[in-house]
């Protein structure tokens, strides 16, 4: 089972729980942390292959990676732990496994948040992850992942989100890196399925003014899904928590009051 962290809150019956990103750990939500335990219940867990999830034998032996087996690994921790339904935060990557948790267990989701959340690759990214997977077997993977971290975080003001990223990922493995990386062969079709489908839980995309690969496409689709709204972050860029976390803690702690 996933390593995972909870922090009970006698005073409320909601649950939150936080996904994070490819390449990240449980650990890029100590921002939110705080406020988060004076209001809920609070769950979060690291992926498989990160933070202290460390890959299994049976990882090893079976190398394939799908966005239905890893969202399982996210659904056994809330059966485990008897949550009959959460709230769920994702950041990156993890907002695509919680639309996919959704899609698979709807009955376990009774909000989501999604930060710098991915539903459409541009062009610029679909060449990024071509170039990628042309390189992954013989360029050293952390020279890859800090190429990725600077195109889709740029600026000044967003290099304290690129160092942390970068070394959370210098605990993966080069193995683990590459079946993550293998994950992009099946996104487009996945993410295509997204877009055409309102799922009818309530959803709030929280996004930084400079996620420039990532915020065109989710103004475009939260313009065709009701259930939907858009909250952009002022000067910041692609990892809204760690960038602006006043602002991101209290748009979504106000988002997550408002359904209950």
């Amino acid at each position: 089972m996933l390593n995972y962290y909870t922090y009970p809150n006698s005073n409320s019956i909601e649950w939150v729980t936080f996904v994070h990103g490819a390449g990240g750990s449980s650990s890029i939500w100590y921002k939110q942390l705080r406020d988060f335990k004076k209001e809920f219940n609070v769950l979060i867990l690291d992926l498989r292959g990160h933070g202290n999830s460390k890959p299994t034998l049976k990882d090893t032996f079976n190398p394939k990676y799908t966005f239905d087996s890893i969202t399982h690994d996210i659904v056994e921790v809330i059966e485990h732990l008897n949550i009959r339904k959460s709230h769920f935060i994702g950041i990156s990557l993890g907002t695509i496994l919680i639309r996919n948790l959704a899609e698979m267990r709807p009955e376990l989701v009774k909000s989501m948040i999604m930060g710098g959340a991915i539903i459409k690759l541009n062009f610029r990214s679909q060449i990024l992850m071509k170039i990628g997977n042309i390189f992954k077997s013989v360029v050293p993977y952390m020279l890859l992942y800090k190429l990725f971290a600077f195109i889709i975080m740029p600026k000044k003001n967003h290099k304290n989100s690129r160092l942390l990223f970068v070394n959370e990922a210098k605990k993966l493995y080069q193995k683990e890196f590459l079946r993550w990386f293998k994950l992009t062969a099946e996104i487009n079709p996945l993410l295509r399925f997204f877009r055409a489908k309102d799922i009818q839980i309530p959803t709030l995309y929280i996004m930084g003014a400079e996620d420039h690969l990532f915020l065109p496409s989710i103004k475009h689709i939260v313009s065709k899904h009701v259930t939907s709204t858009l909250f952009v972050v002022d000067n910041c860029g692609h990892v809204v928590n760690v960038e602006q976390p006043e602002t991101f803690n209290l748009q979504t702690i106000r988002f997550i009051n408002s359904l209950t």
